[in-house]
């Protein structure tokens, strides 16, 4: 049997780096804190789940929670007192990071957290300036079912 001939091979020429070299400290800015006085809150209230969401003006949204997020289950998530929680969530985060004081209130779907959630609004003392339902109109409706062959 043949032997494998395996060299190692070795450096002679390296020189470890000086103990007192420093890497560079890079210069860390502070995020300002942004404040957003008046703002929207949309509400999407389904007949299974509220969503509430604040945004700025522009629409970038800021803070948002759910009734599924704030620890409802099952069919608890769709009820009035579920939204209620979420908007409140919303509102005291709103607050207190984005120091927001008016809200133009945007409200979509069907379900039993509509008033709720926009009711919370002034318990956190921040006034509601506009109240706007955007649910969606069918136009024209479903397809009709065929016609009858006696």
């Amino acid at each position: 049997m043949a032997e494998a001939n395996t060299t190692i091979p070795t450096t002679t020429n390296a020189t470890p780096a000086p103990a007192t070299a420093k890497a560079p400290v890079k210069a860390v800015k502070k995020k300002q804190r942004r404040s957003v006085p008046s703002g929207q809150l949309h509400v999407q209230a389904t007949f299974n789940n509220t969503i509430v969401t604040f945004t700025d003006k522009t629409g970038n949204v800021l803070v948002s929670s759910s009734a599924g997020a704030c620890g409802f289950r099952g069919s608890k998530k769709g009820t009035a007192y579920a939204s209620q929680i979420a908007a409140e969530k919303v509102a005291e985060l709103a607050k207190s990071q984005f120091g927001a004081r008016a809200v133009d209130v945007f409200v979509k779907g069907v379900g039993l957290g509509r008033d709720a959630a926009v009711r919370a609004m002034g318990g956190f003392e921040i006034s509601v300036d506009s109240i706007r339902d955007i649910t969606g109109i069918p136009h024209g409706g479903v397809r009709p079912r065929k016609a009858r062959r006696v």
